[in-house]
């Protein structure tokens, strides 16, 4: 099995365990890590001095003195995780074996940013991680690999989050090796579905909570945004309101009432009235224990 040249786009989390298991691989090369240039990531590049590979960023990598540079390196094969910029067509067809890219997503549907979190909001059953050839679409290109994971009713974007890191390591050295062996068997992602979806960044503000769901759908949202993300928020008055976790029922009775009013209290733990039903709110910050009559808005 020959040799293969490695040029690391990369960062985060999502970066580090793939990168180790490249490393720990002696029939493969990383030629150089690229990270992130707004906020370069301090893990990779304790990695790459460590291992003594050269450890890069920059603004624009599809400019004239970028491609100039990464020429030097001779590599076989670019490999971007969680990097983001967009490869154009003269970077990404540099490498004889192109540009492939791992996504935390079920392509063709959840292309684009916050992957994890917009499948718990869809309420879906399972999410997917993809490695596919990087083409002028985003996130459209040929798929080497796919695999799907379970979600349960237990699951919240931290442990989609968790599951996540370990599956895009272990998917993404699987498809290089792939690539390596060449027996690579190529999945047209238009052969899936011709239209597929595209998932946009979430902002500041699309945290807000409306209480004017069905109780599965404030329960999906809640543990979407949950910690590490920005929690869901309401208000008590004047009063913002995260809300980290809470418990949805599933045979509770459906009936009418006002929105985001709290309907009942516990020790630790509140109940607030839902378009359908309630949810009990057990993990919150921002204010004491609100009292029945109380409403959130």
């Amino acid at each position: 099995m020959r040799k293969l040249k490695i040029g690391y786009f990369a960062d985060g989390p999502w970066s580090h365990e793939a990168l180790k298991r490249l490393l720990d691989d002696n029939t493969l090369e990383i030629a150089f890590v690229c990270a992130r240039a707004d906020n370069p990531d301090p893990v990779l590049k304790s990695k790459a001095i460590e291992n003594r590979l050269d450890f890069i960023t920059h603004p624009k990598i599809n400019s004239e003195k970028f491609l100039k540079w990464v020429k030097k390196y001779d590599c076989d094969l670019f490999v971007s995780m969680s990097f983001n910029q967009i490869f154009r067509r003269e970077l990404m067809n540099l490498p004889p074996l192109k540009t492939i890219n791992c996504h935390a997503g079920k392509l063709p549907y959840y292309r684009g940013r916050n992957v994890l979190n917009w499948v718990l909001i869809n309420d879906e059953k399972e999410f997917g991680i993809t490695v596919h050839y990087v083409d002028e679409g985003i996130d459209t290109g040929d798929i080497i690999l796919q695999r799907c994971y379970p979600i349960s009713d237990q699951d919240n974007y931290f442990s989609l989050l968790e599951r996540a890191y370990e599956g895009c390591a272990t998917n993404l050295y699987e498809a290089i090796k792939i690539i390596q062996s060449n027996n690579v068997k190529l999945i047209i992602q238009k052969d899936i579905d011709s239209l597929g979806f595209y998932c946009p960044a979430r902002r500041d503000g699309d945290e807000r909570l409306s209480w004017n769901q069905k109780s599965r759908d404030i329960f999906n949202f809640v543990r979407a945004i949950c910690r590490p993300g920005p929690e869901a928020r309401t208000y008590l008055g004047n009063i913002e309101v995260k809300i980290n976790k809470l418990e949805y029922f599933s045979d509770a009775k459906s009936y009418k009432g006002i929105v985001g009013a709290v309907v009942g209290v516990e020790s630790n733990s509140f109940f607030v009235k839902t378009l359908d039903s309630f949810v009990k709110v057990t993990d919150w910050t921002g204010c004491e224990r609100p009292r029945i009559g109380d409403r959130f808005t």
